[in-house]
């Protein structure tokens, strides 16, 4: 979800979230928003590195259209879930992905208000929505989620934009952050296992510097 401030989609008007990301990817093809890639290597990189079992749940939290659902299946993960405020975004990938999207579950919802069932998760995965949230409280329930959502010992991987990274994308604000910073997003019960600086080339070739921060859930 994340775009570049080249991105000619504006808000002049203030829409509400749902309705502003349908417009989005209603009217941009999948290849023609700075957040393509053709894969997410460096998110493939870490949840590879969690070490979790192909029979663990994971979630690519703000997915919409990203190829990373197509790796995870490829890679014969059997449990992966894809949440995005977009159905729209979540029609493509259903599209792309044909019979196997069978396998996956499709979560048309906000990962603010989501019911999530208490302990479900093995892998949580965001490089989409974290940056969006520019208020403290909706930080803070984003946080209270992952720790509702992830078991005991499970794993975080959120990029957002890093500190070099654009300050709007979509028309919209974002927050950006130090590996620090971002760690320090959600407290000390996530232990950072690793953290990393990334420079994604948008389809028409400029870069936007995104961070991950690699955690876990203590027990």
């Amino acid at each position: 979800m994340a775009m570049h401030t080249s991105d000619q989609t504006r808000t002049d008007v203030k829409m509400e979230p749902k309705s502003h990301w349908e417009a989005v990817y209603g009217t941009k093809a999948p290849d023609a928003v700075s957040w393509y890639a053709p894969h997410l290597q460096e998110s493939l990189a870490y949840i590879r590195k969690t070490g979790v079992p192909l029979t663990a749940s994971l979630i690519d939290v703000g997915g919409g259209e990203s190829t990373l659902v197509d790796d995870l299946v490829d890679a014969e993960y059997e449990k992966v879930t894809v949440l995005d405020l977009s159905e729209k975004a979540l029609e493509v990938s259903r599209a792309r992905l044909g019979a196997r999207a069978g396998g996956v579950v499709w979560l048309d919802a906000d990962v603010l208000a989501h019911d999530f069932a208490p302990a479900s998760f093995d892998v949580w995965h965001d490089r989409a929505v974290f940056h969006f949230l520019t208020e403290p409280q909706q930080r803070s329930a984003y946080v209270a989620q992952v720790l509702r959502a992830l078991k005991p010992g499970g794993f975080a991987v959120v990029g957002a934009f890093g500190p070099e990274g654009p300050s709007q994308c979509s028309g919209l604000p974002v927050s950006r952050y130090s590996s620090e910073a971002l760690h320090d997003e959600f407290g000390g019960q996530f232990r950072l296992l690793d953290h990393s600086i990334n420079l994604h080339t948008t389809p028409w070739g400029s870069t936007q510097q995104f961070v991950y921060c690699f955690c876990r859930l203590d027990h």
